[in-house]
């Protein structure tokens, strides 16, 4: 990493500590990301075995009452939480990666790779993003073996697109610059210029696209996971959410059950949202003047 890439690393930090709004995102996320630490310290109960009677109210034994089998729905609440966050993330990394991979050879070479690449990337927005996950998944996981990797992949190849678009635009505005036509005069290679150049001047978009597609994965894995297409091994709030509708828990007024991962889900995706925004509040010009 050079220089420059480090200090627009180090940058985009501080502007999420000078931003309120990126500042109370940051705690939230901070938050549940010590949730998901401490889940064994924090859960009373393993939320996969039976505690006490089948579909029980809130109680000082029993905060968010149990399921249908007994099982603590705190535990399972708090235990949700790493793989709920863990997924967003991963599948935000991959998406914004392949994105920043088709936009740095859109955006610097131009050209026919340039409009095959954008044609590609337009045929790929065109097609229903959750639809799409769906096939993946519903195809995939059964060769797998598990739901959540082909969750991961399924996200991140339908996320992609607007990273492409967004770097893509960065490096044609920096190809242009003054240093980059001189790095070119000086007989630089072009992986350099990209590598050392460009690709460091587009950190802090790239950042900004994590944290957006992060809150975009959370929400469709939350939407497989109610479908019935999560994995039933694992936990996450969209799972929790899944069980209580199939258990009728929705209609028979058990609150307890559905309303809990519910809120995580949507802490977690303002979370993200309120950094999103206090960063584009500093990268987008138009926005500070509203300030």
């Amino acid at each position: 990493m050079t220089m420059r890439a480090v200090f627009g690393v180090r940058e985009t930090i501080g502007i999420v500590f000078s931003s309120a709004s990126a500042r109370i995102g940051l705690a939230i996320l901070l938050v549940l990301v010590l949730i998901a630490l401490l889940a064994d310290l924090i859960a009373p109960y393993n939320p996969g075995e039976r505690v006490s009677q089948a579909l029980m109210p809130p109680s000082e034994k029993h905060i968010l009452g149990t399921d249908d089998l007994g099982r603590d729905i705190f535990s399972q609440l708090i235990h949700s939480t790493r793989l709920s966050l863990l997924i967003g993330f991963i599948s935000a990394l991959a998406a914004t990666l392949i994105g920043t991979v088709i936009g740095l050879l859109a955006g610097y070479y131009g050209g026919k790779l340039d409009e095959a690449l954008m044609r590609i990337t337009d045929l790929w927005l065109a097609f229903p993003n959750l639809l799409f996950t769906i096939l993946l998944v519903v195809l995939f996981a059964p060769q797998v073996g598990n739901r959540i990797v082909p969750i991961v992949v399924a996200i991140a190849l339908g996320s992609w697109p607007t990273a492409a678009r967004l770097i893509r635009s960065a490096v044609i505005s920096l190809k242009q610059s003054q240093y980059i036509e001189s790095a070119r005069a000086l007989g630089a290679s072009n992986a350099r210029i990209i590598f050392k150049h460009i690709l460091p001047n587009t950190s802090s978009l790239i950042i900004i696209e994590v944290i957006t597609l992060m809150g975009n994965a959370m929400l469709t894995e939350a939407s497989l996971s109610f479908l019935g297409l999560g994995d039933p091994r694992a936990m996450s709030w969209g799972m929790m959410l899944h069980y209580a509708l199939a258990r009728n828990a929705i209609y028979l007024g058990m609150w307890w059950w559905f309303i809990p991962p519910g809120l995580m889900i949507s802490l977690a995706v303002l979370a993200v949202i309120l950094i999103g925004v206090g960063l584009e509040e500093y990268f987008n010009p138009r926005l500070r003047r509203r300030l």
